[in-house]
């Protein structure tokens, strides 16, 4: 049978879009490839320096009769998720040896923590990381002594910088591999619940405490569906991942075995081999379409609405909001994971993971089946569960019906006809809204604005007991331009509780909400930005304003409002502390959201 016809018309309207920009990218590739990756052509110095500190590879090297991987690592011991990556580095050189060739850290790069630096200072710098990471990774691999490469990855900028990297190096192959999911601990819906409760004073900062680290509690990815588990959704849609290695915990006998199957693999695939499957034959318009899908198909995070097109704008393929919006009408959701649903990633694996749903996808022709991955042509191959029997680790067939249907559903009653995520016109301008957990009746508000500069001012307010009524609550001269665009996750727990006591209320900012955007209609990545002379930069406090993410609309009733003459808060307390200094470049650089919010000119 045929694809979908719409998931096929976009592909092709993206193909046409990026006709020039990914002919280009592809020829640059192929001249890469032709002038490396042969580590023969450095001088002997050039050779000396890049081998001296691995004696036991020095041979070798020197003689080049095996592959030389670069790794691109992201350990810290600050992210939990990232945290178990200290040792992959001691099992990829081991296993590498074992199989002919060889491994060396090109690069450690750097990963902060969102969960640490939210609704603080230092968020301001999160996004921007992103750029800075594939920044860091293109520095180790400049050295140009690798015939291959593995990403060691996870968190939320973390990855897209990888991914922008790897793409700039597209001649190599890349394997990304994670490092699993935390077990589980406390409830989301409980953690939730006492988060709404401190925000009303009905639980202390002990609760609080107490409550947080029975959530995050040891090594592993953070367990809702937020941008780091995105990611890992992501690679497996987009073919980088090995199928079935997303969500196995930390630290158990399949998780290490996936690493060294992965090493091998990586080595296999270089262009030493006869199996050469380089990244730019896998990123291209097909995989980047297959990822949207994934994302409305199991209501990801909002981030990857910016990532997704900076990525791609990396691989010659130019995407637009349109797209996500188009293929959000034709894909069923299909997954509830928290915050969309009780389940976190763990029981999601349990009731048949990312397998199950690429599964039913396939069946109703709503993928691309002939994508590249790094196993070989096939998305069909990401349907299969890794297991480790008898200490061989092998893919068998997956489940093809549903453990927990509460959890994941199938084609033919999925929990919504839609997709998660809803692009948002008007007269103030473009905005997005992840909706899979927001309810019905709640996606189209009209109601008066009241107007913040920043979130604390939202939650003084909110404190001091101001919003009594319906509300749309704009928060803007938050975009990249203005201050970084930080994540705005901390209003969250304020807005629920006016939700939850019959308010109609919704949010719209030029700012981000993150994968934790909620039940709380959110329109975010309000493009223009305020800073930018955006039409969010006109509101006043009264204004009647519709957000509607049926019809897909976000506008002010009386146009008369642009006649007023706009005047930009003072921003220069964002220019300093924490190292914002340092990032100032960014901030005049930047594009919009809409572009994907990157310093680079791809």
């Amino acid at each position: 049978m045929k694809l979908n016809p719409i998931i096929q018309n976009v592909t092709d309207k993206i193909q046409k879009r990026s006709e020039v920009s990914r002919e280009s990218y592809i020829n640059r590739m192929n001249a890469a490839r032709k002038d490396g990756p042969k580590r023969a052509h450095l001088t002997c110095g050039n050779q000396a320096h890049a081998y001296a500190p691995v004696v036991e590879d020095q041979e070798r090297l020197i003689e080049g009769i095996g592959g030389n991987i670069g790794i691109i690592n992201a350990y810290n011991d600050m992210l939990s998720a990232h945290q178990p990556f200290q040792k992959y580095p001691d099992i990829i050189k081991k296993v590498a040896r074992l199989s002919g060739g060889t491994a060396q850290v090109a690069a450690g790069v750097p990963s902060m923590c969102d969960g640490i630096t939210q609704g603080q200072t230092g968020m301001e710098l999160s996004l921007f990381s992103r750029d800075a990471i594939a920044m860091s990774a293109a520095i180790g691999l400049s050295h140009n002594v690798f015939d291959t490469t593995i990403y060691l990855g996870v968190c939320d900028k973390i990855v897209p910088g990888m991914v922008i990297s790897a793409a700039t190096f597209g001649h190599l192959p890349a394997i990304f591999l994670p490092a699993g999911p935390m077990p589980t601990g406390q409830s989301n819906d409980e953690k939730a619940k006492i988060r709404q409760d401190f925000a009303e004073g009905k639980a202390d900062r002990s609760d609080l405490m107490a409550s947080e680290m029975a959530s995050y509690h040891g090594p592993g990815t953070c367990t809702f569906y937020g941008t780091a588990n995105t990611n890992q959704m992501l690679m497996e849609f987009m073919g980088l991942h090995l199928p079935g290695s997303s969500f196995v915990n930390p630290d158990t006998p399949l998780r290490n075995a996936l690493t060294e199957f992965g090493t091998s693999h990586a080595l296999s695939i270089s262009d030493l081999s006869s199996n050469y499957i380089p990244v730019f034959n896998i990123l291209d318009e097909k995989a980047y379409v297959n990822g949207i899908i994934g994302l409305m198909a199991t209501g990801g995070s909002t981030n990857l609405l910016i990532h997704l097109i900076a990525m791609a704008r990396a691989s010659g393929v130019l995407l637009d909001w349109s797209d996500f919006a188009e293929i959000s009408k034709v894909i069923p959701l299909l997954a509830r994971v928290y915050p969309n649903g009780l389940a976190d990633v763990n029981h999601f694996h349990a009731a048949g993971g990312l397998g199950l749903v690429i599964s039913e996808l396939l069946s109703a022709n709503l993928l691309h089946n002939d994508t590249q991955t790094i196993m070989g042509k096939g998305l069909e191959k990401y349907t299969k569960d890794p297991k480790l029997i008898d200490g061989k680790l092998d893919w068998y067939s997956g489940v093809t019906n549903s453990l927990n249907s509460k959890i994941i559903s199938n084609i033919s009653k999925p929990f919504q006809n839609s997709g998660g995520l809803a692009d948002l016109n008007g007269n103030l301008g473009s905005a997005v809204m992840k909706i899979s957990a927001v309810a019905e009746e709640r996606r189209k508000i009209t109601a008066p604005v009241r107007v913040f500069n920043n979130q604390k001012s939202v939650i003084d307010a909110f404190r001091n007991g101001e919003f009594t009524n319906d509300v749309i609550i704009a928060v803007r001269y938050q975009g990249p331009r203005a201050n970084g665009m930080p994540e705005l996750h901390n209003l969250t727990p304020s807005l629920s509780v006016l939700q939850n006591r019959g308010l109609k209320v919704a949010l719209i900012t030029d700012g981000r909400m993150s994968g934790a955007s909620g039940k709380v209609p959110a329109a975010i990545h309000m493009s223009p930005e305020a800073l930018d002379g955006g039409p969010i930069s006109y509101l006043k406090d009264g204004d009647i304003i519709t957000v509607d993410a049926v019809e897909g609309i976000i506008s002010v009733d009386n146009e008369k409002i642009f006649d007023r003459k706009v005047t930009h808060p003072d921003l220069s307390d964002n220019d300093f502390g924490v190292g914002r200094e340092l990032f100032d470049i960014f901030r005049k650089n930047s594009g919009p959201a809409k572009s994907g919010a990157s310093v680079f000119n791809f």
